[in-house]
């Protein structure tokens, strides 16, 4: 299923959409969070009984969720090839050792797939641009082993983890120039994990103004997925809805 956040007569909902993805069907939960936590044969069902259909032209895609619960999970320098690009750009990102780079990325509101990104003159000089998949977890996750780690996904979804790279360098950490207002385009679409092969072998490419800027497959991560849920639920329980950014090519 891909499943989405929409506008329509002004109020927000949650959908799937139909397989040729012209059309919406409305599914009867208050939003994408509450879908998430609910248990997967509830939403099959709710999904086969869904009646009624808006067309896509009809209706204004939203991020999948646009109001995250907590901070995003992200991954930093999880290729090799931006490793390296990282490292040449400054040595803030230089890796002293082979080790997870991990951050999080405050999220008040998601920015739509066709949204805007604000610039934020006068405190930024300017953005940068990282395409990544998004690992959206469906089940609490605790002491979870890798070859398990599948079985607690949800689905998958791509951002933009917009950057001011200039505050993210002058103040030595991630935090405030990765979590500007605007500053996660989302979308379009929550992908449920039954309908791609784990672990995901899926090519991550952006544009800027029709221009190839990056391109890649999620089979070179150097973190596999596996390994990210693992290594982050043997010290932290992560909740239904928890968003992991998993790098950048």
């Amino acid at each position: 299923m891909k499943l989405v956040t929409y506008l329509h007569n002004g109020k927000e909902a949650v959908g799937v959409l139909s397989e040729d993805g012209t059309a919406v069907h409305p599914l009867p939960f208050p939003d994408m969070n509450a879908l998430i936590e609910v248990p997967r044969e509830q939403l099959l069902a709710a999904a086969e009984a869904a009646k009624g259909a808006l067309p896509l032209a009809a209706v204004t895609l939203l991020a999948p969720i646009p109001r995250p619960r907590q901070d995003i999970i992200c991954l930093g320098m999880n290729y090799r090839d931006h490793l390296t690009e990282a490292a040449n750009y400054d040595s803030a990102f230089a890796k002293e050792r082979p080790v997870t780079v991990y951050f999080s990325k405050r999220v008040s509101q998601a920015v739509a797939p066709e949204g805007f990104i604000e610039s934020h003159t006068g405190l930024v000089e300017r953005l940068d641009y990282e395409a990544e998949l998004a690992v959206i977890i469906g089940r609490t996750v605790k002491n979870v082993k890798a070859a398990d780690a599948a079985d607690y996904i949800f689905g998958y979804t791509i951002l933009n983890d917009v950057s001011a790279r200039l505050l993210q360098t002058s103040h030595k950490q991630f935090y405030f120039g990765k979590s500007l207002d605007g500053f996660t385009p989302m979308g379009p679409c929550i992908t449920t994990a039954d309908e791609i092969a784990f672990p995901p072998a899926l090519r991550i490419s952006s544009r800027v103004n029709g221009e190839p800027r990056q391109d890649s497959t999620t089979d070179l991560l150097i973190t596999s997925i596996a390994d990210i849920i693992e290594e982050l639920s043997s010290g932290m329980t992560l909740l239904p809805g928890t968003i992991i950014a998993t790098g950048t090519p």
